[in-house]
């Protein structure tokens, strides 16, 4: 499992949901809040931590995994999102105008061969974090833990 330097304030309790995992949500198209995630316990938690979800096998066992949780603890299951054939952090070869934007604002920019570098993690991450309407406090510092400033 590999979680991120930027994460290491939150990592050891996982009081919010690391990339890891929100990778592993979309895609087995499961929204989850953080309201839902602080519900879990620690043995819950670390279960979506280690349970693979990159095969559709595995995504949907995922999935059913996630929602029994859900269920148990909530009373009902999550909203289903839409499920990406093939997501941005898949596309080695196109860096997304969200990235490239977030990126210009710290008077960077990332190259084609920077991106095609990247692990699909990675990608995601930067995905996210650039995300507008969104306070992405930690993409400067995911650029340097990826190695992309010094």
């Amino acid at each position: 499992m590999t979680f991120f330097q930027f994460e290491a304030a939150f990592i050891e309790s996982l009081r919010c949901i690391p990339m890891q995992i929100r990778i592993n949500l979309d895609t087995c198209g499961v929204k989850l809040k953080l309201a839902h995630w602080n519900k879990f316990d620690e043995q819950e938690k670390q279960a979506l931590v280690n349970l693979p979800c990159t095969s559709k096998e595995e995504s949907q066992a995922y999935q059913n995994f996630l929602q029994s949780l859900l269920v148990k603890q909530t009373g009902k299951p999550a909203q289903m999102l839409e499920i990406d054939e093939f997501p941005d952090w898949l596309n080695d070869s196109n860096i997304p105008v969200n990235v490239k934007e977030k990126a210009a604002e710290f008077g960077l920019e990332i190259s084609l061969q920077q991106w095609e570098n990247l692990t699909p993690l990675q990608r995601f991450t930067l995905i996210k974090l650039s995300r507008k309407g969104h306070e992405n406090l930690n993409f400067y510092p995911a650029l340097k833990e990826f190695n992309l400033i010094n």
